[in-house]
């Protein structure tokens, strides 16, 4: 490990000993706004790398101008698996901002790698360290990965706002308010498989939980507001429902039905009078109408939970998408990907089933088997890998 690494390292352990985060950094605005023009353009699902694919020969994209949007991170894959192999972190094929929010929404840090070919110390670093089973076992199963060539595009960029010394960098990285990103950690030269996943390890046990815990209580205050407004839209629907029934009871009041009328209306009141005060008491005793909704939903999946012989399997795919399936244990590994051919999704041709961590195939040669005998039950959660 390099002595300027080394002091990053022992500066930034003292930064997590002062406050959560090791320094905030504002993002360009270029970074910001392609991301914005991309995915106002429908185009933001492009391209999403997996560790072993390559780009076919003849790969054509839908629309020419979707090329504009990730050749950077196509050429970063084909170069790296052309000079040190198909081993490698499962790295996003797609805008930086764009992993950020993937990162945000799977609740996992992003770990950023900034390529520069030429350095002297990159032959080693993707040999011997990025290409090491234990770290892409590791990457895949606790980050978000993110790799950019360094002096092309938006590689270029995140070099010149995050400003390396030295080459290999890399960075962990988590979203932050507004157009800035939090650096919890970044990592500057040479560094052994067994080192980084120390730093990775250690970042993630001192930085996360601060992170979690503010996402928990973000959350809880989202939860309240929608609580409140769904109680405000009630009361403004009971408002105009008796308001409703006063017009008719004027319209009918010389009539036989007024004493009908006056009738409904009481019952009415009285029920949404019930509701209103059933809200307040719930948001006093810290009980939401939003909590007791995840309650329930708790409830439903722990009923069906209670099966013993249930298998939940997590499948996500590669444009992003995760589709969580409940089969049997005794039901064959096969009878997953009849699931998965059943779907017609229409860009899945030749595929096999990986699990992250441990790294396990489950290809042809483990059809027959069970679930319970591969190692799929209760839970488990597969990457879909297209050949």
């Amino acid at each position: 490990m390099s002595s300027t690494m080394r002091e990053d390292i022992r500066s930034s352990g003292e930064a997590s000993r002062n406050g959560i985060v090791r320094r905030m950094v504002s993002l360009p605005r270029s970074l910001i706004g392609g991301f914005s023009r991309a995915m106002g353009q429908g185009r933001g699902r492009i391209g999403i790398g997996r560790r072993t694919q390559t780009l076919p020969s003849n790969f054509q994209m839908q629309n020419p101008e979707e090329s504009l949007i990730v050749p950077e991170t196509f050429t970063f894959l084909h170069s790296f698996e052309q000079h040190y192999g198909t081993m490698h972190p499962f790295f996003y094929a797609c805008q930086f901002m764009e992993a950020l929010k993937i990162a945000k929404d799977e609740h996992k840090f992003l770990f950023m790698y900034l390529h520069s070919p030429e350095h002297p110390f990159t032959p080693s670093f993707c040999r011997e360290t990025l290409s090491s089973e234990l770290v892409v076992q590791f990457l895949d199963a606790n980050f978000v990965s993110w790799a950019a060539l360094a002096d092309k595009e938006e590689g270029l960029q995140m070099a010149a706002t995050l400003n390396p010394s030295c080459f290999p960098f890399c960075a962990i990285i988590a979203p932050a308010p507004s157009d800035s990103i939090a650096v919890l950690q970044q990592m500057e030269g040479p560094i052994s498989p067994t080192e980084l996943i120390g730093i990775l390890q250690r970042t993630v046990e001192e930085q996360g939980l601060a992170f979690r815990s503010q996402r928990a209580k973000q959350a809880e205050q989202n939860q309240k507001i929608i609580a409140d407004r769904r109680l405000r839209d009630e009361q403004d629907a009971a408002y105009l429902a008796a308001l409703h029934i006063d017009k008719e009871k004027e319209k009918l009041k010389s009539s036989a039905l007024a004493d009908r009328i006056q009738k409904q209306v009481q019952v009415h009141n009285k029920a949404n009078a019930e509701k209103v005060e059933n809200h307040f008491n719930n948001t006093n005793t810290g009980k939401m109408k939003a909590s007791t909704t995840r309650e329930t939903q708790y409830k439903e999946f722990g009923n069906r939970g209670k099966d013993p012989q249930a298998a939940q399997i997590l499948i996500r795919f590669p444009n992003g998408e995760r589709r969580e399936q409940c089969f049997s244990s005794t039901d064959k590994v096969q009878a997953i990907y009849r699931y998965i051919d059943s779907l017609g999704l229409p860009v899945i041709g030749n595929y096999r089933l990986i699990s992250s961590f441990p790294r396990k195939v489950y290809g042809v040669d483990q059809m027959g088997m069970t679930l319970k005998d591969a190692g799929l039950h209760p839970r488990a959660s597969l990457f879909l890998e297209l050949l």
